[in-house]
Formats: C-alpha cells, sequence, structure tokens
C-alpha cells in the first residue's frame, strides 16, 4: 500500500462554475473557498502531511484586473476571519512563489499568516501565489550556480526540504499542467477530474486517495 505524503491541487473551474449560476465569476471564486476548507478538513483525517494549492500563476495577470483585486481580497479576508482557527487547527501555512510582485496589502498578510503558523505541525499547507514553474527552476538554476545536479536543484526549488506530490489532482475538466510544479511531478500519479473546483469535495477526494493506495508504482523499473 503506498504511503502519501503530498498531494497538489489545480483548482480549475471556478469562474465558469459561477458563470453557470449566472452570478459571475467572482462568485465561482468565493465558493471555491469553502471547497479548500472542506479539502484541508479532508486532508487533516486522511493524516495527509503536506497539501498544495494552485492559487494564482504567474499568467493569471492576464486575467481583468477587477477579478485579479477580487482575488487577492478573498484571500485577505479569508485569513483575516480564519486566521485564529488555521492556528489551532496545527495547520502550517507556507507559500510559494514571488511575493515581490503583490500588492502590498495581501503582501503583508501573508507573511504575517507564514510568521504566525511557522511552529504548527499538524499538516503543511502550501499556496502557489504569484507561482511559475518555469520561474522557479530558472531560479533554481541561479541559485546553484555551477554545482548543478538534481540534488542541488532539488534544494534549490521552492518545495525544498518537502516530499514531491504522490498525486496531482486537477478539476475542471482540462488535462493539462499550466506550468505548475513540473520538476516535482516527474513521478507523480495525476487525476483529471471532470467536477468544477467548488463542486468537487472529500467523498471525490478520499476515492482518489483509495485508488492511489493500490496503484503499482514502478518509478522507471518494473
Amino acid at each position: 500500500m503506498n504511503k502519501l505524503n503530498h498531494v497538489a491541487f489545480i483548482m480549475d473551474g471556478n469562474g465558469r462554475w459561477g458563470q453557470r449560476r449566472n452570478k459571475g465569476r467572482n462568485f465561482g471564486h468565493f465558493n471555491g473557498v469553502k471547497t479548500v476548507k472542506k479539502i484541508v478538513e479532508k486532508s487533516i483525517k486522511l493524516r495527509i502531511p503536506i497539501i498544495t494549492f494552485y492559487v494564482f500563476s504567474t499568467e493569471n495577470w492576464k486575467r481583468p484586473k477587477s477579478e485579479i483585486n477580487f482575488l487577492f481580497q478573498l484571500i485577505i479576508n479569508y485569513f483575516k476571519e480564519e486566521l485564529n482557527k488555521v492556528i489551532s487547527n496545527g495547520i502550517k501555512v507556507n507559500i510559494i512563489g514571488k511575493l515581490n510582485r503583490l500588492p502590498k496589502k495581501i503582501k503583508i498578510v501573508l507573511k504575517d499568516v507564514t510568521k504566525k503558523t511557522k511552529k504548527n505541525k499538524r499538516i503543511i499547507v502550501n499556496l502557489a501565489i504569484n507561482y511559475g514553474s518555469r520561474d522557479e527552476i530558472v531560479d533554481a538554476f541561479k541559485r546553484v550556480k555551477n554545482k548543478i545536479n538534481i540534488k542541488s536543484l532539488s534544494k534549490a526549488l521552492y518545495t525544498k526540504n518537502m516530499e514531491n506530490p504522490d498525486i496531482l489532482i486537477r478539476t475542471g475538466g482540462h488535462k493539462r499542467l499550466s506550468n505548475f510544479m513540473l520538476w516535482q511531478l516527474a513521478y507523480t500519479e495525476i487525476y483529471f477530474v471532470d467536477k468544477l473546483w467548488p463542486d468537487f469535495n472529500g467523498k471525490d477526494f478520499e476515492k482518489i486517495t483509495n485508488n492511489f493506495k493500490k496503484v503499482k508504482r514502478n518509478f522507471g523499473s518494473i
């Protein structure tokens, strides 16, 4: 039976979910946060040590400014309301990506959250914000300079000292990686789900984790 150390999520379909209900894309993002909470709670019950959510990519800056501002304010509001609960539940929040381009207001909130949760050990929740895997790999090369090998590059990534994802789950029906954790996903089991992210639930998640436990993982051998 495979041990599950790390699950990553591409949370696709929030905007389409809202549009299908004639309430707009932002309504979908708002409800997508509810799914994130459910998946974190389920991950704790399943005793998964690390989960990673693809929140905002380096390519998402191409979206309308009003949608981007709503997304950032949604994150700010969530942590203002839920930070004490996050701390009491033993959740360590880690941010991967380039914070330098983010507005000052959200940078302050994210830095505060990581500082106040850094000693928590129940589960690590990585939030990939202003994240692009190609940028991450380029940054890693710059850090290691002349000592380039698999081990040195792995230690120079944003996810250094973490297990690579055992599972990647992408909702929304699209079958692509969208510049997400390209290095780390080399031997990850990938599950594409047709449901839009706000419709994804704990039962769906548990079904995938149960399937993973039975998968024969060869890592190049037979």
